[in-house]
């Protein structure tokens, strides 16, 4: 049985899940985005993809599976081999006889059905099921390919000669080129690249000691070891990276840094390079960038209420400055993407200039600055404004000169979105002013302003408990718990009578599956709209903590009342919440 777009549609509205004025803006957003309306339903928040599923499961007459806490044997799971799984979305998870069953997000994919039967010889019975259960089948490829890029770089790193610490200092650049091409240390980099891309590591640090040399990846904002290798080895890695980056061989006594791609079957990934001299050789440090964004949605980045309000308030704005904040690693750059995302429309001309490009967006311009050829942040901001442009995004406002250009920009005619380095939303305030914008000017163009960090999410199985009285009091100290309560209350995440007492919190567990309890993260917020009251206290150049006080009676909520709002839903935990907002 095949089941129609309108088929489904009218199911939804018949079933009153979702109302028929739901569907018909999902419909017009599916349009724009090229998307099915179910999928366009998801975004939006209207439905949760897991009752989408199970709907379109009843209707199919196909079975629905859940394999979110489930930990699938690998002798099955590999029976599909990763590549094909990946391409198709499609894994298996259960093996009786000459029957394999399989999950799947599209059941009828009658040819990727019959592609699978063909290549595992078996009778293949579709199940269907949600992205998630996916993901999370996928990523136990993954465990047993940390043991195997491990035993691989093992093997290799031992038929690398051993070069003594006068000998490496002294090897020219004809040497290094050698080394850099020598087999074994070609596919040790590609390992350890392959690897960090599979972890979904954001960083890999390659550090040098006396003795060993200590390869590190940041995964979900931990740094966590990956492996160590011996000392040998380093400088042959070291010359691999300098060889794909364009950077010096010969030079080891100053830092440098580069950049270079590679390209993987499911995406295109970025590596930006730096080198340091250290005391027992040069310490790299890579961050991986992948080229593409697509899918990420405000709600799905972790925004919400009159966060999500406020914001596309702003948005629908042809004019003024959204400006976010936070320390480097916290999510800004994905933000803006996001919002450029929901801005970029066929009726307006975007231009970006940023430091580095990040992700490639489509029919968005974008720059990247290069100082040493004069290409600034400021330099870029005066070409951009006589580009017509609609929508400006400036990677990060540094300095006086360029918020200066995009104050002015702003006042005449289009929307910018920019960064900051800044600790709170009203910590934004004074830091403009500090670098020169008048008051009046911040005031005239400021729309809202962001502050955000990153926290871990729980994985699916978790320990759950209530906070004793004790417990509650300590908390009250870092959130104001009755300004928490009513958000859970207005947005129906809790019953209308509920107090603290009957709510509750989870902590993480670890399971074979999910090592930590923790995988991915999501971001916690303060939305800052800039209103009458808050505009009154930046003209009498009040405190960043006078304009906190205000902005929470008017509504917002701070940081860390959003991270006890998460932690409530069950999405992290208020350790991690407290770990995050106290670095």
């Amino acid at each position: 049985m095949q089941l129609s777009p309108e088929k489904l549609k009218d199911f939804l509205i018949d079933s009153g899940l979702v109302s028929r004025k739901d569907v018909t803006e999902a419909e017009s957003s599916a349009e724009k985005k090229s998307v099915p309306m179910a999928d366009a339903l998801v975004s939006s928040g209207k439905i949760s993809e897991e009752d989408l599923r199970r709907i379109e499961s009843n209707l199919l007459g196909v079975p629905y599976v859940d394999l979110k806490n489930d930990k699938i044997d690998f002798a099955i799971l590999s029976i599909i081999p990763e590549p094909l799984a990946r391409t198709h979305n499609i894994v298996a998870y259960k093996k009786t006889g000459t029957n394999l069953e399989v999950a799947m997000l599209d059941p009828q994919d009658l040819e990727s059905i019959d592609f699978i039967k063909k290549s595992v010889g078996l009778k293949i019975l579709p199940r269907l099921t949600d992205s998630q259960s996916v993901k999370h089948a996928l990523s136990q490829y993954q465990q047993s390919l940390s043991a195997e890029f491990g035993n691989l770089i093992e093997k290799e790193s031992l038929s690398i000669a051993q070069i003594s610490e006068s000998d490496a200092q002294s090897l020219d650049e004809s040497d290094l080129k050698k080394m850099a091409e020598d087999i074994p240390i070609v596919r040790i980099v590609e390992s350890l690249l392959s690897h960090a891309i599979l972890q979904k590591a954001s960083d890999i640090h390659i550090e040098p000691y006396e003795n060993q040399v200590v390869i590190r990846y940041r995964i979900d904002g931990i740094l966590r070891d990956a492996m160590t290798l011996g000392k040998q080895v380093g400088p042959g890695i070291v010359a691999r990276i300098k060889v794909l980056s364009s950077l010096r061989l010969d030079e080891k006594r100053l830092p440098q840094d580069g950049r270079f791609k590679i390209e993987t079957p499911d995406q295109k990934v970025s590596f930006r390079v730096s080198t340091l001299p250290t005391q027992f050789g040069e310490k790299v440090v890579m961050r991986l960038l992948p080229e593409a964004v697509k899918g990420f949605t405000l709600e799905s980045l972790g925004f919400h209420g009159d966060q999500l309000e406020r914001i596309h308030t702003a948005l629908k704005k042809t004019e003024g400055m959204i400006l976010t904040t936070g320390p480097t690693g916290s999510g800004k750059t994905t933000t803006l993407y996001t919002m450029i995302d929901i801005l970029n429309t066929p009726d307006v001309n975007i231009s970006t200039i940023e430091d580095p490009v990040e992700y490639q967006m489509q029919r968005v311009n974008q720059t990247q600055i290069k100082p040493d050829i004069g290409l600034t942040f400021s330099s870029g901001i005066r070409t951009l404004v006589r580009q017509d442009p609609d929508i400006i995004m400036v990677g990060e406002i540094r300095d006086e000169e360029t918020v200066s250009l995009a104050i002015n920009a702003s006042l005449t005619g289009h929307l910018v979105l920019s960064t900051l380095h800044t600790n709170s939303a009203a910590g934004a305030v004074p830091r403009l002013i500090e670098m020169g914008a008048e008051p009046f000017l911040v005031v005239s163009t400021a729309r809202v302003i962001i502050a955000q960090r990153l926290v871990r999410l729980l994985c699916t199985v978790k320990e759950k408990y209530t906070l004793s009285n004790a417990e509650l009091k300590n908390l009250a100290t870092y959130a104001n718990l009755d300004h928490v309560l009513e958000a859970l209350k207005a947005e129906k995440i809790v019953p209308s009578g509920a107090d603290w007492s009957g709510i509750s919190f989870y902590r993480p567990q670890a399971s074979q599956a999910c090592e930590d309890g923790y995988h991915g993260r999501v971001g916690i917020y303060e939305v800052l709209p800039v209103t009458a009251s808050i505009k009154e206290l930046i003209m009498r150049s009040s405190t960043s903590d006078e304009i906190t006080v205000v902005a929470r009676k008017e509504g917002m909520l701070t940081m860390i009342e959003d991270g006890v709002f998460k932690a409530a839903q069950g999405l992290t935990s208020l350790e991690e919440v407290l770990r995050v907002v106290s670095e």
